[in-house]
Order: structure tokens, then sequence, then C-alpha cells
């Protein structure tokens, strides 16, 4: 039942951002548009940005982060419901999609890390490589969203995996993509 109001929640959201900003939704329009009560909000999500990243974030769980045709799926994925992403992207409060994605992917690669190599922890350098990495692609990804309708989904992960430090790469034993 909870997951079932988190996705009526959601869609109130996805279809309030195609008339206006981020920045301009209140929670009691959620609310009005979701036909729930404050408290039931409140019960699901802290805010509207923890709203918009756990959308986000049931579709980037379904991506298997180290696959080009996977992410290139989630890419598309996001290049279909555009006016949510661009909307989400275009907000640069204390709480932007951007550090939710940030804070998502490092984790992320650094548990897959962490498994590949049986390790508890990882040297400062490594940690830093994926920090790194994860920066410029969350950044790239936010560039697309915001001013890229020409290239595909499939060329953008390309030059991603093409850009990950050859550390990472051992790591997570991926082949370089041909450029």
């Amino acid at each position: 039942m909870a997951g079932r109001t988190k996705l009526w929640i959601a869609a109130a959201m996805k279809r309030l951002l195609v008339t206006k900003p981020l920045d301009k939704i209140r929670v009691t329009e959620i609310c009005r548009e979701a036909e729930i009560e404050r408290p039931t909000f409140y019960y699901h999500f802290q805010d509207k940005y923890d709203l918009v990243a756990w959308i986000f974030f049931q579709d980037a769980d379904s991506t298997d982060i180290l696959s080009v045709e996977s992410a290139a799926a989630g890419m598309n994925k996001m290049r279909q419901e555009m006016l949510f992403y661009r909307r989400a992207y275009e907000d640069s409060s204390q709480n932007a999609l951007w550090q939710y994605m940030l804070e998502y992917f490092t984790d992320r690669y650094i548990r897959l890390a962490k498994e590949k190599l049986g390790a508890d922890t990882l040297d400062t350098q490594l940690v830093y490589s994926i920090r790194f990495y994860c920066m410029g692609s969350v950044g790239m990804t936010r560039e697309w969203i915001l001013y890229d309708n020409i290239t595909s989904a499939e060329t953008i992960v390309q030059m991603m995996f093409a850009s990950m430090p050859e550390s990472l790469h051992r790591i997570y034993g991926l082949q370089r993509p041909a450029r």
C-alpha cells in the first residue's frame, strides 16, 4: 500500500512539473493534485526534493551502471521524461537533484568497488577517482538534459565510460569503449 501511495504522489508531482518549475511548487499543491492530506505526504517524504530524488532512484536502481546498454536505456528513459528531468535539474537549491545523484552514484560505485576487491575500505586515491568520475558523469548528464537535444544517450554513455579512469576500468572489469 505504501508503495502505491508513493507512486500516486510521484505521478502528481510529475503532472505539476509540466506546468511550473520545481522551486514554484509547494507541498500543498502536490497534496491537492494527489488528493491526499499533508500528513500522508510527510509520512512518505521529507519534502518535495526528497520526492524528486525518490522518483529518480526508482529508475536508477534498475540500471546496471557497469553496462553501456543498461545505462543508455536509463538515460533514454530520462529523455522520455525530459520535462520532469529538465525541471528537476534546473533547480539549484540546497537540495538539488544533481546532489542526490552525486551521492547516490558515488555510494553505488564505492559499494561495487568494495565487492569487486573484497575489501571493507578503499584507499583515498580510489575514492577520489570514484568521486571525480561521478561528479563528471552527473555534471555531463545535467548538461545533456538541459542543453543537448541532439546527442544520443548511447553516445553520451560511451563517452562517459571512455572517460572513466583506467584504475576504475580495471576494478570493475570493463573494456574501454571504442573511440
